[in-house]
């Protein structure tokens, strides 16, 4: 049972049906196996976020806009602006390929995996190939790149959404685009509204090394040992954190039988 209380479907070795596998969940993968594998194994899940509410605002927004040049078949002006030669894709499955738990689906027959993911948007070019393209919102004074550390998975995912893409016939270029909204600060009040900057940033994506991950992954929710948690797994690190302080008091009590009790600090929360 997750923590939510929602009953959702674990893998099963035995089963010939595949088993889906979103690319969040592969994310979870490369961040923690154990996480991951209790995850989708056992049916324990990391503690739920809170939701991003305005970037889903902005997400829904960026998509109405976008969508009102797809149904023109023109580019989007700050396509022209930074010269890409493409105009937003205009698919009947678009709308699939957007929503959560849908997205583009490939079984991967090696691992009997449905690998999933949810794209924000596709272009095409002039030459026929799809561009993946990733909206994204922050609020930052500093120049925004994706040299940052944690931007690393906005990297996998994009080239993950590539790989879905080409499992499934389409000729997909390897430069997607990421468009970033930053939110303005230097305003003299907020008047109600929040002003944006927007710029889009290219990323030339590799595939290389998807179809090894699946695999990897595969091998993880196979197997009938908990796997390892990684070094920097904060969720892990807590949860053995809190098993360790509960474990030393009865030790300490153990070892100190007829030693008088220690006195104690109130302290209120």
């Amino acid at each position: 049972m997750a923590w939510n209380g929602k009953r959702a479907r674990l893998y099963d070795p035995t089963s010939p049906e595949p088993f889906r596998l979103s690319r969040s969940k592969l994310e979870l993968f490369v961040g923690c196996p154990r996480c991951f594998y209790l995850d989708r194994r056992v049916g324990v899940s990391r503690p739920e976020g809170f939701p991003f509410t305005l970037n889903n605002a902005v997400d829904t927004l960026l998509k109405k806009e976008f969508d009102i040049h797809r149904a023109r078949g023109e580019a989007h002006p700050l396509m022209k602006q930074y010269g890409i030669d493409a105009i937003p894709f205009a698919h009947e499955k678009l709308g699939e390929w957007r929503e959560n738990f849908v997205g583009v689906q490939y079984v991967y027959a090696p691992a009997n995996l449905l690998i999933t993911g949810a794209v924000d948007d596709v272009w095409i070019n002039s030459a026929g190939e799809l561009h993946v393209v990733d909206y994204k919102a922050t609020s930052t004074t500093r120049e925004i790149t994706l040299d940052e550390e944690y931007r690393q998975g906005y990297k996998r995912q994009m080239e993950i959404y590539q790989w879905l893409l080409r499992q499934n016939g389409f000729k997909v270029s390897r430069v997607g685009y990421f468009v970033y909204v930053n939110g303005k600060t230097d305003r003299k009040a907020f008047d109600g509204k929040l002003e944006f900057d927007v710029q889009i940033i290219s990323y030339r994506g590799n595939n290389d090394w998807i179809e090894d991950l699946i695999k990897k992954a595969h091998r993880c929710l196979a197997t009938n040992a908990i796997p390892k948690a990684s070094a920097g797994c904060r969720y892990c690190a807590y949860t053995d954190a809190v098993k360790n302080t509960e474990q030393k008091p009865a030790r300490k009590k153990a070892a100190k039988k007829s030693s008088p009790p220690e006195p104690t600090l109130e302290m209120n929360f």
